[in-house]
């Protein structure tokens, strides 16, 4: 991996990605989550920073819930910042390298989500992010979980690493964090996605084609992620699911 291209990932891929994210229940799940982490066990913020940003689909959401916080996002792809900017005019937004981020105690809160895997310096991104928080800011990030789920969608979707619960808390301690909430998530679909990646083998595997699923399957995987939210509202914390939440605090 180079300076000037950290993953082989396909620019073609954020024009339906853009398309089809509104719509899809994994996409929409998460977004809850994190909305649910946000408003629950953070509260309030004045400056939020995702890195990775994409389309700009999670961006948007945070600006439905908190209108009056100034917004920010990067994206080491302009392919990305073409959509997020349409979704989300009175952000800024910066074609970055997360590897380079330079920014010194300028946000309250930054999210990353599901970028880590992508970078194979991610310690170095980390202590990155917790150079550009404010004192006690806080960190909120999602990434694929369990070594035993990579396949093809992997390695198409150009990941470098799935994670397991222990390196990630160790990694994001160790770039000087205090680990505040930490759940896996997509928990009760885990042994579908398990079925699913075990078929997906092969060089041939179109990451795309996860997205023509039909509407009734598409309304019953995203009812028992509501499913999920509910139990996670409670109290309930997943050890094992297909994504990983952890909320961390500068220190």
């Amino acid at each position: 991996m180079d300076a000037t291209n950290p993953t082989p990932f396909p620019v073609e891929s954020f024009a339906p990605l853009a398309a089809a994210e509104a719509n899809y229940w994994w996409f929409r799940a998460r977004n809850r989550v994190l909305l649910w982490v946000l408003q629950n066990k953070i509260l309030s913020f004045h400056t939020f920073l995702e890195v990775g940003c994409g389309t700009g689909y999670v961006l948007e959401a945070v600006r439905q819930t908190y209108p009056k916080a100034t917004l920010y996002g990067s994206e080491f792809f302009e392919e990305g910042l073409v959509f997020a900017r349409q979704r989300i005019p009175t952000a800024t937004f910066t074609q970055l390298d997360a590897r380079l981020l330079e920014d010194n105690q300028r946000y309250d809160v930054i999210g990353a989500f599901d970028v880590l895997e992508h970078i194979s310096e991610d310690v170095q991104v980390l202590e990155n992010l917790a150079r550009a928080l404010t004192s006690s800011g806080r960190l909120l990030i999602t990434v694929p979980q369990h070594t035993w789920l990579w396949s093809s969608v992997d390695e198409q979707a150009c990941h470098v690493r799935r994670y397991s619960r222990r390196e990630l808390v160790r990694k994001v301690r160790a770039a000087g964090f205090e680990i505040q909430y930490v759940t896996s998530f997509v928990s009760l679909l885990l042994p579908l996605m398990f079925l699913a990646r075990s078929r997906a083998k092969g060089s041939d595997y179109d990451p795309m084609a996860e997205f023509q699923i039909s509407p009734w399957l598409n309304r019953t995987l995203e009812l028992i992620m509501s499913l999920e939210l509910k139990l996670l509202k409670v109290g309930i914390t997943f050890p094992m699911g297909g994504s990983l939440l952890l909320l961390a605090q500068k220190i």
